[in-house]
């Protein structure tokens, strides 16, 4: 099988797996994580350490700077390169990723729509914020029907971004009916990761309050020093919280909180996600990361 894919919810213990599995099968790591294409926020982001590189190589981890405005469709330009390069070698390819887009665009090839400008993107999003979830999701379905019908009014996120698909002629639905339908450039195992939502919420509780021993507050506030962040990079999870942390508009404690919460529903939608992706064969991932990982090699 020249390719393997991990995917699974945030703390479902994917970075774990995917080392033990390319020690296994002779790979190397082409991460699928939108937020750990940048680099200066290594905590923030849980990219991998600098031992964990040098035990297997890594692809696409930290190569932008926090103001690189980056794409889906740049994105997989350069992973469909790495993952060529990685099987031209002799090697297996490990994308290794939590976002259902990025994890079909380093594997497919998906007719993706251009970068938004940036004038369009900041329209749709002052549209969001003057005239309310409601009032931003009933524009949408004058405008894009089938999108509207696809995303909640809730999701700021998704709401503007199908705003600025409508602009450019482009729809979120097919953008979406894309996602799940395109087939693989390579024959590859898509393995997904499942974790109760208990234990996946414990282990999100964990891995914030690690992140903070670790220094993610200086971390933010150097980058925050020497950077203007692009507003692809202003998504990174946690970001706002700690930047509303240092500005003082919150305790310490509420941006734990806070960033526990976002997390969790992440992960939900990342197990919605899961349950969508095409011949994806779910593996329990309680378990050690290298027996998760030899269950793989074996379906390789």
């Amino acid at each position: 099988m020249p390719a393997i894919a991990v995917f699974g919810p945030t703390a479902s213990g994917k970075s774990a797996v995917a080392l033990e599995l390319a020690e296994l099968a002779g790979g190397e790591i082409v991460s699928a994580d939108a937020m750990q294409l940048y680099r200066g926020l290594p905590i923030l982001t849980n990219q991998p350490s600098a031992t964990d590189m040098e035990r297997v190589p890594h692809h696409l981890v930290g190569i932008w700077e926090p103001d690189h405005e980056g794409s889906v469709a740049e994105y997989a330009e350069l992973a469909h390169a790495a993952v060529d390069d990685i099987i031209r070698r002799g090697r297996v390819p490990i994308v290794c990723g939590g976002s259902g887009l990025y994890l079909r665009a380093a594997l497919a090839d998906m007719p993706l729509p251009p970068q938004a400008q940036a004038s369009v993107r900041a329209a749709a999003e002052r549209l969001y914020d003057e005239r309310g979830p409601a009032g931003a999701h009933a524009t949408l379905a004058a405008v894009d029907a089938p999108a509207a019908a696809a995303v909640h009014p809730n999701d700021r996120r998704r709401v503007v971004r199908a705003l600025e698909l409508a602009d450019s002629g482009h729809s979120l639905a097919a953008e979406d009916s894309l996602l799940w339908s395109a087939e693989t450039r390579h024959p590859t195992v898509i393995a997904g990761l499942a974790l109760p939502p208990a234990e996946t919420a414990r282990r999100i509780a964990a891995r914030t309050e690690a992140m903070f021993a670790a220094g993610v507050v200086e971390e933010v506030a150097s980058a925050r020093a020497r950077h203007t962040f692009s507003s692809t990079a202003q998504r990174i999870h946690g970001l706002q919280d700690v930047t509303a942390l240092l500005a003082g508009g919150i305790t310490l404690d509420e941006a734990i909180r806070r960033i526990e919460t976002r997390t969790r529903r992440y992960a939900k939608r990342q197990r919605t996600w899961m349950r969508r992706l095409p011949e994806v064969r779910v593996v329990d991932a309680t378990r050690d990361a290298g027996a998760v990982a030899g269950d793989i090699a074996g379906w390789a």
